[in-house]
C-alpha cells in the first residue's frame, strides 16, 4: 500500500470497494499529503467532526485520499486545540473545503493563505459553529449579510463585472466577479454559499436506516448517486452485502440518472450557443426519458429509489421490455444529433478553443470527473475499481485530450451511448432473486464512493452507540471544479462564460451543506 511507510495502523473497511480508516498524528497528516500527491493520487475529500463527550474534547479532521490501491480516510483527532496542518498548497481546491470546516466546526488549518468565511454569508456569528455538538439547540440570530472581500485586479482599462448571486434562468444562486479589459476576462472570483441549507446538522441523530432520503437530496441531479454511496457506507458498517438484483437494479438507475443528466445538458449547450434546435430536440428526448422513469420507478428523477438494503422498487418483465424499447429508440436520434452538432459550423465555431483546461492544468488543480476525462485525465471508478455489478460490464471510459468545451461535449456524447449500452445489459441479464433485504441498525463506521454523472460522489458516516448518526459527510465532485472553472474563463470573452459554465454543470447545492 502506498502509504505503508508512514507505519499507520490501517483498518479495512468492509464493502464493495477496497478502503481503509486511519488514525494519524500532525506529521503523518502531513506525511501522507505529500505522498498522496507525489504519487498522483487524488484528494478526495476534507471535513472535520465533533466527537466530543461530555466536557471531553473531541475535535477531529478528516480527508480521504483516493489512490490506485483504493481509498484511505484519515482521521487527525485535534482534541481542545482546533488547528491541524494546510494541505492546500498540495491540493489547490483544498482551501475551500478547510474555509468550510473553519465555518462549521471553528478547526483552523495552519498557515492557510486564505481564511476568508465560506459558507457563512452572516448568517450565524463568527463564535457560533452549527456542527459541534449541540449546536442544533442553540438559538441564532442572523447578522446583515457581510461584505466580501473579493481580490481586485488593477491596472489601466480593469473593470469588474459582478453577475449574481440571483440569475435570469432558472438556476441556482451564486456570484460570479469578473475582472475584465474590453470584454476579455483577467479573472474571475467566485462567491458560493448562496444554498446552504444546514443538511448536514440535519444528518447528526437521524436513524442511520432513514438517511438515505436526506442524501439523495444533496444534489437534486445526483440523487442516486448520493443514495447509493450512503447505501453502500450503512451496508459497509454492518458488513453485509445486498442482493444481487438489488446490485444491477442499482446500475440501471445511475446509468438512467446519467443519461438524463447528459441529455439535457446537450440541449442546453446548443441552445447557448444559438442552436435552440438542439435544446428542442433534446428537451424532448429527455422528457420521454423521465417520463418513462416515473412510470417505471415512481419517481421521474428516481429519488428514494435506493434504499439501505437494497432498492425501493423492482422491475417486471413487462417494464423491463418498456426501457429496452426506449434505448432502441432513443440512440438513433442522439447520434443523428450528434453528427449534427459536429457538423455545425456556428456551433462549432463557439465550442472549439472556448474554456480550454490543459490536461497539465486539470492534473494541477485536480479537476475530477466528466470535465477531467475531457481534458486527458480519463478516470472513472467504474472501470478503475469496479464493484458489482461493473465488475462484469466492462464499462469503457470517455477521453478527450482538448479540455475544451467540444471536448467535453464530445465526453457526453460518448457516455451517453455507452450508458444505453449498459441500461441495455443490465436489463437484459437482470438476475433474479429479492430487491432488497432487511436490515439491523448499524453501528460504527462506513464509506461509498460511486461513479456518479458528473464525476465521484463520495460519502464517509460515523455512527453512534444508538445507531443514530454522528456525522454524515457528503461530497460532491463540483468541490474539485468549481475553482477549476476560474481558469477556464481565463483569456475568454465575457459571452462566452455560459457556454463555458454550463459545459461543467457543476453543483451549487452539491456544496452548500
Amino acid at each position: 500500500m502506498p502509504l505503508s511507510g508512514l507505519n499507520l495502523d490501517a483498518k479495512r473497511l468492509d464493502g464493495p470497494l477496497p478502503m481503509w480508516r486511519a488514525s494519524v498524528d500532525h506529521l503523518q497528516w502531513l506525511a501522507a499529503a505529500r505522498t498522496v500527491a507525489a504519487g498522483g493520487g487524488r484528494l478526495l475529500a476534507l471535513w472535520g467532526v465533533d466527537r466530543s463527550r461530555g466536557n471531553e474534547p473531541g475535535l477531529a479532521v478528516c480527508a480521504a485520499y483516493a489512490v490506485r490501491e483504493g481509498l484511505y480516510w484519515l482521521d487527525l483527532p485535534l482534541g481542545g486545540e482546533g488547528s491541524y496542518p494546510d494541505i492546500a498548497n498540495l491540493f489547490p481546491f483544498a482551501g475551500r473545503m478547510q474555509r468550510a470546516a473553519a465555518d462549521l466546526l471553528g478547526i483552523v488549518a495552519e498557515g492557510a493563505q486564505d481564511r476568508r468565511p465560506w459558507f457563512n454569508h452572516g448568517a450565524w456569528p463568527a463564535e457560533y459553529q452549527p456542527l459541534r455538538r449541540g449546536a442544533a439547540a442553540t438559538a441564532v440570530t442572523p447578522l446583515p449579510v457581510q461584505d466580501y472581500p473579493f481580490v481586485r485586479v488593477e491596472g489601466d482599462g480593469v473593470h469588474e463585472i459582478p453577475v449574481g448571486p440571483v440569475h435570469a434562468g432558472t438556476i441556482e444562486p451564486g456570484h460570479f466577479r469578473f475582472s475584465v479589459v474590453g470584454e476579455k476576462v483577467l479573472r474571475l472570483e467566485q462567491r458560493l454559499g448562496y444554498t446552504h441549507k444546514g443538511i448536514e446538522q440535519r444528518f447528526i441523530g437521524l436513524p442511520a436506516l432513514e438517511g438515505h432520503r436526506l442524501a439523495g437530496r444533496v444534489s437534486g441531479d445526483s440523487t442516486v448517486g448520493f443514495a447509493w454511496a450512503y447505501c453502500m457506507a450503512v451496508e459497509g458498517a454492518l458488513g453485509v452485502a445486498v442482493p444481487q438484483r438489488a446490485q444491477w437494479l442499482r446500475a440501471l438507475l445511475l446509468e438512467r440518472e446519467r443519461v438524463a443528466n447528459h441529455l439535457g445538458d446537450l440541449g442546453a449547450l446548443g441552445n447557448d450557443a444559438a442552436l435552440g434546435f438542439g435544446l428542442a430536440q433534446f428537451s424532448r428526448l429527455r422528457e420521454d426519458w423521465l417520463r418513462l422513469s416515473g412510470e417505471v420507478f415512481g419517481h421521474r428523477l428516481t429519488m428514494d429509489c435506493v434504499a439501505p438494503g437494497g432498492v425501493a422498487c423492482d422491475v417486471d418483465g413487462p417494464a423491463r421490455d418498456r426501457l429496452l424499447r426506449q434505448c432502441d429508440a432513443i440512440e438513433p436520434q442522439v447520434r443523428t444529433m450528434d453528427s449534427i452538432y459536429e457538423s455545425h459550423a456556428g456551433l462549432q465555431d463557439r465550442f472549439a478553443t472556448a474554456g480550454i483546461v490543459a490536461p497539465t492544468l486539470a492534473a494541477q488543480l485536480g479537476l475530477t470527473g466528466l470535465a477531467a476525462r475531457a481534458s486527458g485525465r480519463v478516470t472513472d471508478l467504474r472501470c478503475d475499481q469496479p464493484w458489482p455489478p461493473y465488475d462484469e460490464l466492462r464499462v469503457v471510459a470517455a477521453g478527450e485530450q482538448a479540455g475544451d468545451v467540444a471536448a467535453r461535449v464530445a465526453v457526453r456524447f460518448h457516455e451517453t451511448f455507452e450508458s444505453l449500452r449498459l441500461i441495455r445489459e443490465l436489463c437484459t441479464r437482470l438476475p433474479a432473486g429479492p430487491a432488497r433485504v432487511d436490515l439491523a441498525p448499524p453501528r460504527g463506521a462506513g464509506a461509498g464512493r460511486v461513479e456518479g454523472w458528473r464525476g465521484e460522489v463520495f460519502v464517509a458516516l460515523e455512527l453512534a452507540a444508538d445507531g443514530s448518526i454522528l456525522r454524515c459527510h457528503c461530497h460532491d465532485p463540483s468541490w474539485q471544479n468549481w475553482p477549476v472553472l476560474e481558469h477556464a474563463i481565463i483569456g475568454n470573452i465575457v459571452p462566452d462564460f455560459p457556454l463555458i459554465n454550463k459545459s461543467f454543470n457543476l453543483s451549487y447545492s452539491g456544496v452548500d451543506l
